[in-house]
């Protein structure tokens, strides 16, 4: 009787593991053919077999969900206007005016562009990661209820994820 009952449970959360996998692939492979990007200012990256080519470095980072050393990104005192890019694939990710300085050591956004950036619950229940929407590649995490602005909202990036193009 006992095996029927862990039976029972096994069995639905197997198969409903199974379609989110399958979910998610079919996620990752559909993104590399429908642009969510109107602006034709920047030209986006969409096949992943043509990609920017990333330094070991960036690599950790970007596809491993690494993190930069805390004050040692290129951009965290930037205050040129512009658009930050992805490193990886060129979707325009921010604006330089959603661009604050929180103190954290890393750049802070209160938003993003369009639907470049997706949020995804990270494993340890406590924060929320960044990527983008694109190539998924990792940006950093989002972090809400702060009070740094009025968007109640920032989003701490990687310099190392991001290439800046001046105005």
């Amino acid at each position: 009787m006992k095996i029927i009952k862990i039976l029972s449970v096994i069995v639905p959360l197997g198969l409903s593991l199974g379609a989110c996998s399958q979910a998610q692939n079919q996620t990752s492979s559909d993104s590399s053919s429908t642009n969510v990007f109107t602006d034709s200012k920047y030209t986006v990256t969409m096949d992943s077999s043509e990609w920017n080519k990333l330094t070991s470095e960036e690599e950790r980072v970007i596809v491993y969900k690494g993190t930069e050393m805390i004050w040692k990104g290129e951009y965290t005192d930037n205050h040129e206007k512009g658009t930050y890019l992805c490193k990886r694939c060129n979707a325009p990710l921010f604006e330089s005016e959603s661009k604050f300085d929180s103190g954290s050591g890393w750049p802070a956004f209160d938003d993003f562009i369009g639907e470049s950036v997706t949020e995804i619950p990270d494993k340890d229940g406590y924060r929320v990661e960044i990527v983008c929407t694109n190539c998924q590649g990792h940006l950093g995490h989002v972090f809400k209820g702060e009070r740094f602005t009025s968007k109640n909202t920032r989003h701490c990036v990687n310099s190392i994820s991001m290439q800046f193009v001046k105005e």
